[in-house]
């Protein structure tokens, strides 16, 4: 057996094989991780409901009861769409020209959504809109007057629906826009939920593009279409924000692009990302570390200055309309906070059991795939860091690319950094099924790196998304 001298104290070290586990080993590990997780997960929530100590969710973690029978013909369209996915998506993805995949992309992911959704029937679309604690139902109180509802928001905030109180007033002000448009009612929002959450695969794809390069881009783009959280694409509301938040970043990229492009083009980009990203704090409250990931876009880019000048000018744009209009940011956030605390539903959930458990409801909405190709997603991250670091201390110049691993890790990791501290916090306590997508979906991108490349692991993630539709019955 040989043996390598260590170079500081000159002693045999043992063979690298040994001093720690393969990759593969690594990989296979955290998909045991990820199932045993979540087993355990439902398997304490159960015991946990039973004891009588957790009667705010019928199948915890999640917020949705276990169906009494898997619905039948209704799973068809979904196990076609599934089959033809998995069969088709790899070849495709390699052969169409780059301009065509995005759309491509944004289309087999609506398709998913909705395929998934209708196996409740057509209904099952719009029908979560029509619940009486969403939005929708809190139209009649903005209606007479914007202005003065925009207003005496934060006030009258105990007399509003209960995902009005738990959110800032943009998403309200949507819906009113939308029904100006002359498009009312909850079909159109359950449209334009959907519309905007499935896009969010596109901008993904443009994104991981931009970082690392076309092939890893095209390597993504069947695991961003049959994604396990498509489950809840339709129809939640927090798509919407998913879409917001993929657009803002993807723009992010595109102007800190490192491909020659007109510096108007580059401009606009920004602009078009920072009014986007500006929007997301007015969105959900939560949506304050999703900025780790438009951040983690432009670590490596070094944009140039005007750049960073539009991103922020637009950043601005939706915060200072809203001031205007009365609508004090940190005020909603301590009126929700109370209305939080006196109300008799989230707030009463463990901390001690949903800081674990909401990790499993992730691994749910990301699949095993993601799993098997996280731990390299990480070590990429950490070497994408001090690459950036290194060129932090150097003498200005254009950054290289960091390459297929590295460049698309970092808005992977930047996503699980955001998802952690609002687990840690304990702000998310329950219903993360929902409140996750607008995160989870950019750690799809880490199935791409280095990692599973075949239909059987393709198959996997739509195996988990179809599992999950046939047991569970979700209010979203």
């Amino acid at each position: 057996m040989v043996r390598h001298a260590d170079p500081l104290t000159g002693r045999a070290s043992a063979p690298a094989a040994r001093r720690r586990p393969s990759r593969r080993a690594v990989r296979a590990g955290a998909v045991v991780v990820w199932a045993a997780g979540i087993a355990a997960a439902f398997a304490v929530g159960w015991h946990l409901r039973r004891a009588g100590l957790a009667t705010e969710d019928a199948l915890p973690p999640l917020h949705a009861r276990l169906r009494n029978r898997p619905p039948t013909w209704g799973m068809l369209p979904a196990l076609a769409v599934a089959a033809a996915g998995v069969a088709v998506l790899p070849a495709l993805v390699s052969r169409l020209p780059w301009r065509a995949l995005p759309p491509v992309a944004w289309a087999g992911a609506a398709l998913w959504a909705v395929a998934l959704a209708v196996a409740d029937g057509p209904g099952a679309l719009s029908g979560p809109l029509d619940a009486p604690t969403e939005y929708p139902a809190g139209l009649a109180q903005l209606r007479p007057d914007p202005a003065e509802w925009l207003r005496t928001f934060t006030e009258r905030l105990g007399g509003y629906t209960t995902h009005v109180r738990g959110h800032p007033p943009l998403p309200m002000l949507v819906l009113w826009l939308l029904e100006r448009a002359g498009l009312p009612g909850t079909g159109w929002a359950a449209a334009l939920v959907i519309a905007a959450g499935s896009s969010a695969a596109a901008a993904i794809a443009v994104t991981v593009r931009e970082l690392a390069g076309e092939r890893a881009a095209r390597a993504a783009v069947p695991f961003l279409v049959l994604a396990p959280l498509g489950v809840w694409v339709a129809t939640s509301m927090d798509a919407l924000f998913l879409g917001v938040g993929a657009w803002g970043t993807a723009l992010t990229a595109l102007a800190a692009r490192r491909r020659p492009a007109r510096p108007g083009a580059r401009v606009a980009a920004a602009v078009g990302a920072g009014l986007l990203l500006g929007c997301l704090p007015y969105l959900s409250y939560g949506l304050l570390p999703l900025f780790a990931v438009p951040a983690a876009v432009l670590l490596p880019a070094r944009p140039r200055p005007v750049v960073l000048a539009a991103l922020g000018a637009g950043l601005v744009v939706v915060p200072a309309a809203l001031t205007a209009g009365g609508f004090w940011w940190p005020d909603g956030v301590r009126a929700t906070l109370d209305t939080y605390l006196v109300s008799r539903g989230s707030a009463r959930r463990s901390y001690g059991y949903f800081v674990f458990a909401d990790l499993a409801v992730l691994g749910l909405l990301v699949g095993p795939a993601v799993a098997h190709a996280l731990p390299d997603a990480v070590l990429d991250a950490v070497a994408a860091v001090r690459r950036a670091a290194r060129a932090l201390r150097s003498a200005p110049s254009p950054s290289p690319s960091p390459g297929p691993g590295p460049g698309a890790a970092l808005p992977v990791c930047a996503a699980l950094v955001g998802m952690l501290a609002l687990d840690l916090s304990g702000v998310t306590k329950g219903e993360v099924e929902r409140i996750w997508l607008p995160f989870a979906a950019w750690t799809l991108a880490a199935a791409s790196l280095r990692g599973p490349r075949s239909r059987w692991w393709l198959a996997a993630q739509a195996a988990t998304a179809l599992a999950v539709q046939a047991l569970v019955l979700s209010p979203w």
